[in-house]
């Protein structure tokens, strides 16, 4: 066996054991949020003892001597180099997107995935490949994601948790990286909304603009009231509110080609003809490398990833690339649209009736 084998057996063996353990991370991830782990060393301020630590969160310091071992091995903490003679520890940009406060934080969409209802589904995507089942989801839970959600206002919560988690990070991106989407706009409709995030986000920067948050009549009567946004229980497949744009995020990726055009197509009813716009916020799969300035080439991989989501937790959906987004947009009528690239796994597609 050559050098060159050699490294490729070594380097291959290394990888495996990566996937036999690849659920380790996001456990012990989860098992840090779940103790607010983040929360307490910011609380602390500066380095933070192991005994300190263990104090403030409520849990053994040998058994959390174990998880910062391993969560500062993999960068998430640092050790801090103190006189102490136990360890001491230090936040990190990464520590911080642990937190479930604060506009980086990112803990809820991974309280999220990592649920018991959604980790299911994955045990399924094999069946689905085989043609036994139409959805993973359905198969482990015996109805799709949203019935599901309707049903048990639990797993609801968490889900507009996580899509709010996603909608303070998204509307900051396009509010940093092209602001110029929401100019002229004096009305918008957040279809899907959620609970309402992207525009609370948004009206604090463009108080001028209007806000309806526009979903399941389910999602919104639990939203929290918000001045300068109207909440608007309805069907997407049916109508939209009108407004001078239409603003959808993360929401087109769950559907199939037919029921994306249907939605599309009545955004586009729900807009001036003349000088209404409907704001997509979605990701778009490159086939190519992509360097462009902006990072977007380093979360590749993650839409990627979010397109095997969509396999397990959905029927029809998936991510799509910019020459499956240029079909589904053509086919709803629009005459034409703009991509830009934003600082998340998202990009702005902003198309015109």
């Amino acid at each position: 066996m050559g050098k060159t084998m050699e490294k490729e057996e070594a380097e291959a063996e290394v990888e495996m054991w990566k996937f036999i353990f690849g659920f380790v991370e996001m456990a012990v991830v989860k098992c840090a949020i779940e103790f607010g782990v983040a929360e307490a060393m910011e609380t602390h301020g500066g380095a933070v003892s192991l005994s300190s630590l263990s104090s403030a969160v409520g849990c053994s310091p040998s058994d959390l001597n174990r998880i910062m071992r391993f969560l500062v091995s993999r960068r998430v903490f640092k050790e801090a180099e103190t006189s102490e003679a136990e360890p001491c520890y230090q936040q990190t940009a990464l520590s911080r997107r642990l937190m479930t406060r604060g506009e980086n934080g990112m803990a809820d969409l991974l309280l999220l995935e990592s649920s018991p209802v959604m980790l299911a589904p994955w045990h399924a995507l094999s069946a689905r490949l085989k043609g036994k089942v139409s959805a993973p989801f359905d198969a482990a839970h015996g109805e799709e994601i949203w019935g599901y959600a309707a049903s048990h206002p639990a797993h609801s919560k968490l889900i507009n948790d996580a899509m709010a988690c996603d909608a303070r990070l998204a509307v900051s991106a396009i509010l940093n990286g092209c602001p110029e989407v929401f100019d002229g706009v004096s009305s918008l409709v957040d279809v899907g909304g959620g609970a309402g995030a992207a525009l609370r986000t948004l009206i604090k920067s463009r108080p001028l603009i209007s806000g309806i948050n526009f979903d399941l009549p389910h999602v919104v009567s639990a939203a929290p009231k918000c001045n300068g946004v109207e909440f608007v229980g309805g069907d997407m497949f049916d109508s939209v509110p009108t407004a001078d744009a239409a603003f959808i995020m993360w929401v087109l990726h769950d559907w199939g080609d037919e029921e994306c055009i249907r939605i599309l197509e009545k955004c586009r009813e729900a807009v001036p003809r003349e000088k209404g716009k409907v704001i997509i916020v979605d990701a778009v799969i490159e086939e190519k490398e992509n360097h462009e300035e902006g990072g977007k080439s380093t979360l590749k991989d993650v839409g990627l990833m979010l397109d095997m989501a969509m396999m397990a937790h959905t029927t029809t959906g998936k991510e799509r690339t910019l020459k499956e987004w240029d079909y589904v947009i053509k086919k709803a009528g629009f005459s034409r649209y703009i991509v830009k690239p934003i600082r998340t796994v998202q990009s702005v597609i902003e198309a015109y009736p």
